[in-house]
């Protein structure tokens, strides 16, 4: 004789053991936390659960202005060493020279590029030391012959005279 099929929605067989199902599944569902808040600790959500913001730590005036302080300092350093990178410290035999200003005893000489339309003297010589009006046109004329103007650099260390000529293309 065979047993008849179970009716829909209930399980073909009893449970094994003798023991009855109890309760709802052992795991609570997705999202809960598993065990209930404990007094004086904060509630955790899951591994995936947003943190809280951080309250932002906010700048002190005198930090402030310590980066500002800083910022300037390093600004004027680096538009001070672009400025010098073409005075008259810098110039070699042969480069061109354009004067920027029409005060004598400040010329405000600056290296160009001898293409240029600013190209005005170029450099017969260089030479180093410290010299007066007339030592200076006796050195010029010793290194440079045909030498027209010589502009002296006393304002640092490294004292120096350039003889120059005007530059025609």
């Amino acid at each position: 004789m065979t047993t008849p099929p179970p009716p829909q929605g209930q399980a073909p067989y009893p449970p094994q053991g003798g023991y009855p199902q109890q309760g709802p599944a052992p795991y609570p569902p997705q999202g809960q936390p598993p065990y209930p808040p404990q007094p004086g600790f904060p509630q955790q959500g899951g591994p995936y659960a947003p943190m809280a913001p951080q309250p932002q730590r906010k700048l002190k005036p005198k930090t402030i202005k310590n980066i500002v302080i800083v910022a300037v300092a390093l600004v004027a350093a680096v538009g001070g060493y672009l400025a010098s990178r073409n005075d008259a410290d810098t110039a070699k035999v042969g480069d061109c020279m354009h004067r920027g200003s029409t005060n004598d005893s400040n010329p405000d000489l600056e290296v160009v590029d001898c293409g240029s339309s600013k190209a005005q003297y170029v450099v017969l010589a260089k030479i180093d030391g410290t010299f007066t009006s007339a030592s200076a046109q006796i050195s010029c004329e010793t290194k440079a012959k045909d030498f027209q103007y010589a502009y002296m650099e006393t304002k640092s260390s490294d004292d120096f005279l350039l003889c120059l000529k005007d530059y025609s293309k």
